[in-house]
């Protein structure tokens, strides 16, 4: 009798062990072949089934880059049956072979008693044959939208704030009516002073505007941005914008002798902070003191995190001599485990030394 029940018990272990899901692919790769540049997204279907004896769910089919998409079938999928995982890939801009994959984890036991199992893998390729140059690629403007393109409307200058830059930037019309052009609300610090044109744009005509950049007058320190925007009657793209990422440093070749004597001093407490391991999507701070031990008041221009997941905040902007500011750094943890470094810049009226520069470390789990 006690050897019929480890029978038994035997028995019914094996039949535990045995129900359960499992995937099986008919084809774990879809070769796409040559296909056109301007042809449109393309798709492929994977089809897979269920030969274990419990109900397969997929409980995660993540791409392995942003330029593939992927559908799949929703919900349990009986002993037997078939679902299927379809992959899109868009060729546009993406000229020469691909080989891109998309990892597949499902409700089999290797995942539910193993969360770093690694996934199954499914792969797309082909060849993307490379489309004829458009008209506006031809002209080089490829950095803008629209019938009314601005052929380089991004720059970058390093200044100090009693400089002024004069930029060109040039314009042309691809369509077959008149387009006029008109920068919308001008700044202060940025004004047009020329072009080489009237208010309007010919069918296929190119022109130029020049736009001064003050950087006195922007009244910023460090890391500047800034957005221009022209209006047009461009009939796809009305609002034409200019955009500017300026470092901006204070000035102080004119000081005399007397006033670097007497200006401020700035003193760090510390050139690095290390935040610790934090938990994902949690939040910790802490803080540093920045001192003027210099004979005029000190103040903090500004205050920049490499990495936009650090922010920090002072207590004063102005701290008087012998005053000490609290200088508040907070790190908001991402959603993924990562060693994270950055630095921050803390930018003053220190003429010795304008940027003090503090690294911040931090261990996301």
């Amino acid at each position: 009798m006690k050897k019929l029940g480890l029978l038994l018990l035997a028995v019914v272990a094996c039949i535990i062990c045995v129900a359960q899901p499992e995937i099986k692919f008919e084809n774990t790769t879809y070769d796409f072949g040559k296909i056109k540049e301007e042809g449109g997204k393309v798709t492929g279907k994977f089809i897979f089934t269920n030969v274990g004896t419990e109900p397969l769910e997929l409980t995660n089919v993540r791409p392995g880059c942003g330029c593939t998409a992927a559908n799949y079938t929703k919900g349990a999928i009986a002993p037997g049956e078939q679902g299927f995982i379809e992959a899109t890939y868009n060729p546009y801009n993406r000229p020469g072979a691909f080989n891109k994959n998309i990892r597949v984890t499902t409700n089999e036991p290797r995942f539910t008693e193993n969360e770093k199992a690694t996934p199954h893998m499914i792969f797309i390729k082909g060849e993307v044959i490379k489309r004829p140059p458009t008209e506006f690629e031809k002209a080089g403007y490829t950095k803008s939208n629209g019938m009314l393109r601005i052929k380089e409307p991004n720059v970058t200058h390093n200044l100090l704030n009693t400089e002024t830059v004069n930029d060109t930037f040039y314009v042309r019309n691809f369509w077959t009516k008149p387009v006029s052009i008109k920068l919308d609300k001008p700044y202060e610090y940025v004004t047009e002073v020329y072009r080489n044109f009237g208010a309007e744009l010919a069918p296929g005509q190119e022109g130029f505007i020049i736009l001064k950049y003050d950087a006195g007058k922007r009244n910023g320190f460090g890391q500047v941005k800034d957005m221009v925007i022209f209006q047009t009657n461009d009939s796809i793209e009305a609002v034409k914008r200019v955009h500017y990422a300026n470092n901006i440093k204070e000035d102080f070749s004119k000081l005399t002798s007397k006033q670097l004597k007497n200006a401020p001093v700035s003193e760090v407490s510390t050139d690095s902070i290390n935040m610790g391991n934090l938990q994902k999507n949690t939040t910790r701070t802490q803080t540093i003191q920045l001192k003027n031990t210099g004979k005029s008041p000190l103040i903090i221009r500004g205050l920049e995190t490499s990495v936009p997941m650090f922010t920090a905040i002072s207590n004063m902007m102005t701290i008087p001599v012998g005053g000490t500011a609290e200088i508040s750094i907070t790190i908001k943890a991402s959603g993924r485990a990562v060693d994270q470094k950055a630095t921050l810049d803390i930018i003053t009226n220190d003429p010795a030394n304008s940027i003090r520069t503090v690294k911040l470390v931090a261990k996301i789990v």
